[in-house]
């Protein structure tokens, strides 16, 4: 097994309580990693916490709210004595026609998934810049690069996310902190039930995926340790698609 070099290590997880965000906290934990999970609502982080109180925290966060998300940095410091991994994995994914959608809701998701992001990495770069250590890491979403029908204000708002991720990187690249993206494709997570639940809604979808099967959350979170850990510290401004092969069209 190769060591990668994370225990005692802390971390921030945005959108902790399920799916793609939990995996990955409950995978950074098996590392020996500290982890503050975040999220809206307590109840499914409470059950998180509870795997093992002394190493995993529960926090609620509004991510709309840009001085709660920037609080979550001393909090972290305050339950842990440290900072070293962000992972910006919250996010909103309303779908419907662009014509029927108000601002409100644009901004909405560009406040979530670009705007706390930004905040969360500028409130944790400080202190990694002055450790002279860290590792930003954005989940972001093969929408973002291709572009989704129906899901136009968050194919948009992933799409910043990836741009963030390169110029952040290039101007961190000398201080020490690595930033990295995931662009995940289809996962079987809640977000995914109603294609779940459906054989023939779910038998379409596979078509569209040359391996022929959806991701498991296991999966990414494996990505996102190697990301986290000091094994990856010549790997910044990069984007890991991992969707089975779907946008490489094979």
């Amino acid at each position: 097994m190769i060591d990668l070099e994370l225990d005692g290590k802390t971390a921030i997880v945005t959108g902790a309580s399920r799916g793609l965000g939990r995996s990955t906290a409950i995978a950074l934990h098996q590392q020996g990693v500290r982890v503050l999970a975040v999220a809206r609502t307590l109840n499914d982080l409470k059950t998180l916490e509870a795997l093992d109180p002394q190493m995993i925290k529960a926090q609620q966060c509004d991510m709309c709210d840009a001085a709660a998300v920037a609080d979550l940095v001393p909090i972290a410091l305050d339950q842990f004595g440290g900072l070293d991994i962000v992972v910006n994995n919250a996010g909103i994914a309303p779908a419907g026609n662009f014509l029927e959608q108000d601002t409100a809701l644009w901004n909405e998701v560009m406040a979530v998934n670009v705007t706390a992001p930004a905040t969360l990495a500028r409130a944790a770069g400080r202190h990694m810049i002055e450790q002279g250590s860290g590792k930003i890491i954005n989940i972001a979403s093969t929408s973002g690069i291709l572009g989704k029908a129906s899901l136009v204000a968050y194919s948009s708002s992933k799409g910043a996310l990836l741009q963030f991720t390169k110029a952040l990187a290039a101007e961190w690249a000398r201080t020490g902190i690595q930033v990295n993206a995931i662009a995940p494709g289809a996962f079987e997570t809640d977000a995914q039930s109603a294609v779940l639940e459906s054989p023939e809604i779910l038998k379409r979808r596979l078509r569209k995926i040359p391996v022929g099967r959806m991701g498991d959350v296991d999966e990414m979170a494996t990505l996102a340790c190697y990301l986290a850990s000091p094994k990856s510290n010549f790997v910044t401004g990069s984007v890991y698609v991992i969707d089975g092969g779907e946008s490489s069209k094979l």
